[in-house]
């Protein structure tokens, strides 16, 4: 019995080996339709492909033997170019900003860069935040750590501390990352109060039609 193969092995930035390319004394072929054809020569199966009016490919070129299949290669690059090309469409790019302070930055300074990196890690961006060092300020770099700290936890409801504050020559620097939104509860919906079965008592009585006299 054969054994079976899945139907993902295309990938859209693999080059594949195709019709006379293939030069293996054997291949397991597959139909166009995903049927197990057996085990045959790249010749005979060069022969049955070209019949059918479609290429070979091969597309497990790691089996023994190789994987073969017929398709309409062209048609299959077609598609997964479009397939790449909505992919990028959807993809977006997570960029870093930097955010510069000094070690004497004052509280309004400290705010608006506060507001500049919560705006770019609610985009979506990582955000380096650094401070740099000058001349005698190298002697107190833990105001520079505080500050950082500071920063951070200010960005706590938002951030994740990817690194923490490490010194670099004159720059201590960390890294904050978005966290991920968790996908929004629906609403409950609100129970019915059960209704109470009427009581005997409140049954309206069955009415009887009178005989006709």
């Amino acid at each position: 019995m054969y054994p079976k193969f899945l139907e993902v092995f295309f990938i859209a930035t693999t080059t594949h080996e195709i019709n006379e390319q293939i030069r293996d004394a054997q291949v397991r072929l597959i139909s166009a339709e995903g049927e197990q054809l057996g085990i045959v020569s790249a010749d005979e199966a060069l022969r049955i492909a070209t019949e059918s009016g479609y290429d070979l490919v091969k597309i497990a070129p790691n089996s023994v033997p190789p994987v073969c299949r017929i398709m309409d290669y062209g048609k299959f690059r077609f598609e997964q170019t479009k397939k790449e090309k909505e992919a990028k469409k959807n993809q977006r790019v997570i960029e870093i900003k930097e955010i510069r302070m000094s070690p004497g930055i004052d509280t309004n300074d400290f705010n608006t860069k506060l507001k500049n990196a919560q705006k770019f890690l609610a985009d979506g961006d990582r955000v380096k935040v650094s401070v740099r060092f000058r001349g005698r300020e190298m002697a107190h770099t833990e105001i520079g750590a505080d500050l950082l700290k500071d920063f951070a936890e200010k960005c706590g409801e938002i951030a994740n501390l990817d690194k923490q504050p490490k010194l670099e020559g004159r720059n201590m620097s960390m890294f904050l990352s978005p966290k991920p939104t968790a996908p929004a509860k629906k609403p409950a919906k609100p129970k019915q109060p059960k209704q109470p079965n009427p009581s005997p008592a409140e049954t309206p009585e069955e009415v009887i039609p009178a005989e006709a006299e």
